[in-house]
């Protein structure tokens, strides 16, 4: 049995507004520093083998907030990176509708294999980037298994917790998202051998009421 601690990076000016970030490297906030800073304090005495984080700095930045107190550095990542949006990325929701239209609604009814337009980077279709997500945990898992870890960390970003839900649930994205994905939240998993079970979901009792979910909701 491996217990598994997926978290979401703390909260940046981009998710305060509702800016889509996808690969482009946004620091924390000062509210997503306090955010990281409490989640490091809730986490402190609580035994973690490792500590895992996409390479993005605001993932990053949040897990070395958990790993300066427990004395352990960051194993970074870079396939625990959020969905890479192509062209949408830097836009807020009501730029991309009226940029991209025909994408947009592409987007908003969760087509699987819509490419959205490339900007800097070409985007991943949702079933790419699902693949992506669901692999690099995967990985993380079995490499924790092997190495005899009792329970891990990860932290990463909305979108790989929305798939990691999904994959756990063994549902598809057809339906809408109805639950959380909080800046900073704990959320605890198990793996039994053979499936990933969801045991606990948008902890965020460490956090002030005022957290922001995914930005997709």
């Amino acid at each position: 049995m491996l217990d598994i601690l997926l978290i979401r990076h703390g909260e940046t000016d981009w998710n305060v507004d509702k800016r889509l970030q996808g690969h482009i490297d946004i620091p924390l906030n000062a509210e997503g520093l306090r955010q990281a800073a409490a989640l490091g304090r809730v986490l402190e005495n609580e035994p973690l083998d490792a500590i895992y984080a996409s390479d993005l700095q605001r993932a990053r930045d949040t897990a070395q907030a958990v790993a300066t107190l427990q004395g352990r550095a960051v194993q970074i990542d870079p396939a625990l990176r959020e969905r890479c949006y192509g062209g949408f990325e830097g836009l807020q929701h009501h730029d991309i509708e009226q940029r991209y239209p025909e994408d947009f609604a592409a987007w908003k009814s969760r087509e699987l294999d819509a490419r959205y337009p490339a900007g800097e980077r070409i985007a991943e279709t949702m079933r790419e980037f699902s693949g992506r997500a669901v692999g690099a945990v995967s990985a993380i898992v079995r490499e924790g298994v092997a190495d005899g870890h009792r329970k891990i960390a990860i932290v990463t970003h909305g979108g790989v917790l929305e798939c990691i839900y999904r994959w756990a649930r063994q549902t598809g994205f057809a339906q809408a998202r109805d639950f959380d994905i909080f800046n900073a939240s704990i959320n605890r998993l198990q793996w039994d051998g053979e499936r990933l079970h969801i045991r606990q979901w948008a902890d965020i009792a460490h956090l002030s009421p005022q957290v922001l979910d995914e930005v997709d909701r």
